[in-house]
């Protein structure tokens, strides 16, 4: 018994020795993840930042409030093997956004505000074409956790369908009524944008207007949804969800490498726990044979793959399946 027991501990062993301690963001961890061969490729995104920056970034309190449970998946559904609503809705220009959150913890408002402007295009037919404001959700929910200090994504799709949210483009875009106010940071040496601190300040305040010169009234600017509610963590039931109705908003928990993602499908192999993190799961499909999940991220479109990145499905990887929330817009 002792001795299979001591066996154990040095297979554990040998497999924790095997995967170093790698500086994070550093050359060192991408030569060890692209020298591995895994299902993806890292590379240098943030060239000059804080670690305290990307630790900021992560921004979502996972396990939060629960939403009612809504299921979309009747078993004679046929899915197919790959699913991209930039194709199946090209009319909806916000489904090929990247947005950029910042020096801010708001990762949690961006991941609902994007999915909510997708949905709003999509169940009016291209009608309604708007970029709901992350600023509005981010500085005006009480209920959903500490703005710039994280949030929690279930709480934000409520708060759209009891308050309603405005429309709001990126900082400095001049489009809506509340665009975003906190800057892009500068992820590589040379930029114009502020250098990536950790100092992000504070949430900026809640204001019931919109900018000046632009109309309608804030009140009368908003869009309310109907429902709000999660999703079973179940493969075929997001897939059903994605393909009924469009985005939704996941969370995750990211590790070290997970910031140096550049391209392929993405599954944790170095490094620590940074934070839980909210993204768009907007399609599905496969890679030289492995599944995945394919989302959006708000970091910029110098990160990832545009902006983009794939992460392994049918695992619950990361808890990737396990968190994600959806609404119907009224």
């Amino acid at each position: 018994m002792w001795c299979a027991a001591f066996l154990l501990l040095a297979a554990s062993l040998s497999a924790s020795l095997a995967r170093p301690h790698l500086q994070p963001l550093s050359s060192d961890m991408i030569n060890y993840i692209n020298k591995i061969n895994t299902t993806w490729k890292a590379g240098h995104n943030f060239h000059n930042v804080d670690y305290s920056y990307v630790q900021r970034l992560c921004g979502t309190m996972l396990k939060g409030p629960k939403l009612p449970v809504m299921v979309q998946y009747a078993g004679d559904l046929k899915l197919p093997k790959e699913f991209d609503p930039r194709v199946q809705w090209p009319n909806c220009p916000t489904l090929k956004q990247i947005r950029d959150q910042g020096s801010c913890g708001s990762c949690w408002a961006f991941g609902a505000a994007e999915a909510i402007s997708d949905r709003l295009c999509i169940h009016s037919n291209a009608k309604v074409s708007v970029e709901i404001s992350a600023e509005d959700l981010l500085t005006c929910c009480d209920t959903c956790g500490m703005g710039c200090n994280g949030g929690y994504p279930s709480s934000a799709w409520n708060f759209w369908t009891k308050e309603g949210l405005v429309s709001g483009g990126l900082y400095d875009s001049h489009i809506g009524c509340r665009p975003y106010t906190i800057a892009p940071c500068e992820h590589h040496v040379n930029g114009s944008r502020p250098p990536c601190t950790g100092e992000g300040g504070s949430t900026p305040k809640c204001i019931y207007k919109c900018d000046s010169g632009y109309t309608p009234s804030y009140k009368e600017d908003k869009h309310f949804g109907k429902t709000a509610y999660r999703v079973l963590p179940d493969v075929e039931h997001i897939q059903s969800e994605l393909l009924n109705n469009g985005p939704v908003e996941g969370a995750f928990e990211v590790y070290e490498d997970f910031v140096l993602y550049k391209s392929g499908v993405y599954q944790h192999v170095s490094g620590s726990l940074v934070g839980g993190h909210a993204i768009k799961i907007l399609g599905w499909g496969e890679e030289d044979g492995v599944p995945y999940w394919l989302c959006a991220n708000s970091w910029n479109t110098d990160w990832g793959d545009n902006g983009f990145f794939k992460m392994l499905r049918g695992s619950d990887h990361c808890g990737i399946e396990s968190e994600v929330v959806a609404g119907i817009p009224k």
